[in-house]
């Protein structure tokens, strides 16, 4: 889960948020990943409970629940799997020698990920996940620690921009959007806790303690990345280019000038695992999302290999044209796809408290008054954001 969530919110939304504001949506950032906990938590508490997947909990409250489900996971699964392979791509041509077409960078990602979730399935990416996440981790706080030295790059005198402003809402619900990742993810997260059940002793308590170790790393660091983009980027006059390997390439140039050219490659690392590992999670958690949510609505349950692998193909397929269609313009893609993960997010959460709040959870796993409190909190703040949303796009 932490490595789905860790990649364009992170890089992209927490890195400009710091970037362009300072310190000043630190607030928000983490209000947001609290506001939104219960309904990711709601992966592991009903599947732990029941023994069964969230998908297989919106069937049984209803095939339209279910239905609902299926149709947005679709969209999300395209969209979001393609801004990542752009992103992805985009920051391998970094490390070579020589320049080529986005295009084929992004086939070059999609066949080495294709290749690594056919060839070794889940126990592959669960041992890939973890190597990229200790990774991650190391390289990130070292780069913080080295630009937290050397200060901040905007003057003592420069003064920040208000986000909280008409002009800003967009932003914020880029920001908002992937932050810390989809909530379809959590459905994702099932179907991962309850492969992982198949394999080995999973008790209620060790499946809370991994859920939450991994939500609290998002969390800390989305606010590093935010603190990479208030001391390295925050104050400088040059523009973000929207192009693909040019936003990539100015955005590690950034970085090298301030922090040090030695950090060129490390930076550049830092991004491209960022990427490449939500990446590979979503392209695998999305196409096992879809496959089992057609067979439920058939009325069927157990998800052949051969299943997985077909829509698995159908969605590399159709993110890659997506990728075609939008080479020119990289933070494009990523705003549209933050923007629909914010529109789709009230649903999913929506979906999620009302299957935990009618099934028969563990006694360890309920959480008691202050779960139910956030969880309803959450819920209004999703759907107050959407309608203040929909409002300002309405009168823009």
């Amino acid at each position: 889960m932490a490595t789905a969530a860790i990649g364009g919110s992170h890089l992209v939304a927490s890195t400009q948020a710091g970037a362009q504001f300072g310190w000043q949506l630190v607030l928000l950032i983490f209000l947001v990943n609290v506001l939104k906990y219960p309904f990711f938590r709601a992966s592991v508490s009903y599947t732990i409970s029941s023994g069964e997947t969230l998908q297989q909990g919106y069937n049984q409250m209803g095939k339209g629940y279910l239905l609902i489900s299926f149709i947005l996971n679709n969209v999300a699964a395209v969209v979001n799997s393609a801004a990542l392979l752009m992103f992805s791509a985009s920051l391998l041509g970094y490390f070579l020698p020589f320049s080529l077409p986005i295009s084929w960078l992004a086939g070059m990602v999609l066949l080495a990920s294709l290749l690594i979730l056919i060839a070794g399935h889940f126990a592959a990416l669960n041992r890939v996940a973890k190597v990229i996440m200790v990774l991650l981790v190391i390289a990130t706080v070292a780069a913080t620690a080295v630009a937290w030295y050397q200060g901040p790059v905007a003057p003592p005198t420069f003064a920040s921009p208000s986000p909280w402003t008409l002009a800003t809402i967009g932003f914020l619900v880029v920001t908002m959007g992937w932050m810390p990742a989809p909530i379809e993810i959590s459905g994702i997260t099932s179907l991962w806790l309850k492969q992982q059940s198949q394999t080995q002793k999973v008790t209620a308590k060790s499946a809370l303690f991994d859920f939450n170790l991994g939500y609290i790393t998002t969390l800390l660091l989305a606010l590093v990345f935010l603190a990479l983009g208030a001391l390295v980027l925050h104050g400088s006059s040059e523009p973000l280019a929207s192009g693909g390997i040019g936003f990539s390439h100015q955005l590690v140039n950034l970085y090298a000038v301030t922090i040090g050219e030695w950090s060129r490659y490390l930076i550049a690392l830092i991004a491209f695992l960022c990427i490449f590992g939500s990446a590979l999670t979503v392209y695998d958690g999305y196409s096992r999302a879809l496959a089992e949510g057609y067979l439920l609505l058939k009325g069927k349950s157990d998800v052949p290999n051969f299943l997985f692998v077909r829509w698995l193909l159908i969605v590399a397929a159709a993110s890659f044209a997506i990728v075609l269609f939008f080479k020119a313009a990289l933070l494009a893609m990523l705003s549209f796809a933050m923007t629909l993960a914010f529109i789709t997010t009230p649903m999913f959460a929506w979906l999620n408290h009302k299957l935990v709040h009618t099934a028969a959870i563990k006694p360890e796993l309920q959480g008691g008054l202050w779960l139910r409190l956030l969880s309803y909190t959450g819920l209004a703040y999703l759907f107050g954001f959407l309608m203040l949303f929909i409002a300002w796009r309405w009168y823009l």
